[in-house]
């Protein structure tokens, strides 16, 4: 998600950070800012907005001679897009930027504030300024008062922090996101990204999760739990293209790929260990509330599909779906008692935020579930949750998908908690589903090998039925999406009981039949329906952990305990089979034809 860059060096910083910061734009974010110690004294400046804000504020400062400079580009997740709440945050003598989440930020805040401190912002990162020089002033050197904090720290964060009580250097610290330090000479990078630094240094090293330290003119020292480690470098990509896509072919792969990281931040600060909370919904948000309707169009709408089956197994709350293009023409009945949620990748999707703005005139209380602070439809619900996905390059989405089922899952406990609808053990076992949801989605390089060696089989006939049953149904949907929109080839999903009504009439050799068999849920029943279709001798892909001897492919998933697992492990199956059927077409998967990314118009 946000972005980090930081310089040691003699050169102008101001440029060197801005121009950091714009390669890593394609991450996204919705503010943005800097800060410099140049001969001795603290500068910074903050914008929200795109960096053409920034630059215009910056315009007349330079900053040329030794000194250091720390730069960031901010995603909201605690407190909303505000110059108060962008990066750096300061506190009476240094300034921090901060990735991730401090899940403990609350109880350091607590101790902080008993302590005398006045708190800025309404983020998670000024904790760290704050902690830092208040072991400073207990006399703690520079150094020394860093480690502390950061050994107080839980949860994920790569920090860079500069402070006039070590004007010449930057501290630094990685667990749980990316971070680098890059090198040119007696020059000193660091960036979340490579791509901030390519042209600029020659080599770079990675830092690895519990590494920290501080880099001052005359280099680098590195610490981990061990004690002191050694810098070890590697030159740095050519092409920044490339180096966007880490290695990767394509956006949408790389997505894939990111799924289980950015899964971790959508949980993060939420999933706590007695239940899921929501810091960003009013303690009386439901109040009054007795049933949900879910508006949402596309890969969203088969999220809120998904979202309707747990939160009326779960939270024993009625709730219905609707296509926003079809619920804006229908002259729908409303009541007042009735949650209106609409989930958006963008924000700006167009049948949705109409559809919205209706519910808002009936008097419904409303909630988005968004990847994008400060859109429309963030801006026009009463409540909003963020997935935070980062920002999806490829159209066809994916990450974004995950971390809406996940909000939903996340927001179906919150409610049942609310609700009274769970005990405290099938509580306890969603929530150990729900931490083990990021090793689901790890794609294996033997899994990915697999599925592109299969996929040749894949290119030719008249067409793809995605079957499933109950949650896999939505999932069908999906997976059948997936497909259509980067390969051109026709899919369709479909609820694997209703084959028998009507389509079964298709099935031959040429019919290829994608099979969500999980074992955790109705296995049996899609056993069945997936026989039927193998009498009419129709081509099965079995996507189980159970093998299916009558199936003609075969991709194992792993015995998981929980549908929800199994879901999302077939859902990056599908995905996977979709990128590799479509590569072997020669298709573009980053921009599949009549496709747009934010769909803005009727």
């Amino acid at each position: 998600m946000c972005g980090i860059v930081g310089y040691l060096g003699p050169k102008e910083k101001k440029e060197i950070l801005l121009d950091g910061l714009q390669e890593l734009e394609y991450r996204g974010y919705d503010s943005a800012g800097f800060a410099v110690i140049s001969a001795g004294k603290l500068h910074h400046f903050k914008a929200v907005g795109k960096l053409k804000n920034l630059r215009e504020k910056a315009s007349s400062f330079s900053s040329e001679g030794e000194g250091v400079a720390i730069g960031h580009t901010r995603w909201a997740t605690h407190g909303k897009p505000t110059e108060l709440n962008a990066h750096p945050h300061m506190g009476a003598f240094s300034y921090v930027v901060h990735n991730g989440i401090i899940e403990n930020y609350r109880e350091l805040k607590e101790e902080l504030e008993a302590e005398g401190v006045r708190f800025l912002s309404q983020t998670d990162t000024e904790t760290i300024v704050h902690l830092f020089e208040a072991y400073v002033r207990e006399g703690h050197s520079p150094f020394d008062a860093f480690r502390a904090t950061v050994e107080r720290l839980e949860g994920a964060y790569a920090i860079l922090l500069i402070t006039e009580a070590a004007p010449d250097a930057i501290f630094f610290a990685k667990n749980g996101s990316p971070m680098l330090i890059a090198f040119d000479g007696d020059e000193i990078y660091f960036a979340s990204s490579d791509t901030a630094v390519i042209g600029k240094a020659k080599e770079a090293t990675y830092l690895e999760d519990g590494e920290y330290g501080v880099a001052r003119p005359d280099g680098v020292a590195l610490y981990g739990p061990d004690g002191e480690r050694r810098v070890t470098t590697q030159p740095l990509p050519a092409d920044k293209a490339m180096a966007q896509k880490d290695g990767y072919r394509f956006f949408m792969e790389k997505e894939i790929y990111e799924q289980s990281s950015v899964i971790s931040d959508t949980m993060l600060g939420r999933v706590l260990e007695e239940g899921v909370a929501f810091e960003e919904l009013p303690r009386d948000f439901f109040d009054g509330i007795s049933r949900i309707k879910i508006c949402a169009c596309g890969t969203s709408y088969h999220a809120g599909l998904t979202g309707a089956y747990l939160l009326e197994r779960l939270a024993k709350v009625p709730c219905d779906v609707e296509i926003a293009s079809e619920f804006r023409y229908k002259e729908p009945l409303l009541s007042s008692d009735t949650l209106f949620v609409t989930i958006s990748q963008s924000g700006e999707t167009a049948d949705t935020l109409e559809a919205l703005k209706m519910a808002k005139r009936a008097g419904l209380r409303s909630l988005t579930i968004c990847n994008v602070d400060n859109s429309s439809i963030v801006r026009e619900s009463d409540a909003a949750i963020l997935t935070r996905a980062g920002i999806e390059k490829g159209v066809a989405s994916t990450k974004a998908f995950a971390t809406q089922v996940m909000v939903l899952w996340m927001l179906t406990l919150h409610l049942a908690q609310k609700r009274e609808t769970l005990d405290a053990e099938p509580l306890g076992r969603e929530l150990n589903a729900m931490r083990h949801a990021p090793r689901a989605l790890l794609v294996e390089e033997k899994l990915h090998e697999r599925i592109h060696r299969l996929s040749k089989r894949y290119l030719h006939g008249h067409g793809f039925f995605f079957i499933g049953r109950d949650l896999f149904f939505p999932l069908a949907l999906e997976g059948a999406l997936k497909l259509k929109e980067i390969s051109y080839l026709h899919a369709e999903g479909y609820p694997a009981g209703e084959m028998k009504h009507g389509p079964i009439a298709l099935a031959d050799a040429e019919l290829f039949t994608i099979a969500l068999m999980p074992r955790t849920l109705l296995y049996e029943k899609i056993k069945s329906n997936v026989e039927e279709l193998s009498a009419r001798d129709a081509t099965i892909l079995a996507i189980s952990p159970e093998p299916f001897e009558l199936a003609d492919d075969f991709i194992g998933t792993k015995n998981a305990e929980h549908p929800m697992l199994e879901f999302f492990e077939m859902m990056v199956v599908t995905q996977l089979l979709a990128l590799e059927i479509s590569i072997r077409l020669g298709n573009d998967v980053d921009m599949p034809r009549n496709l747009a990314k934010s769909v803005t118009v009727e």
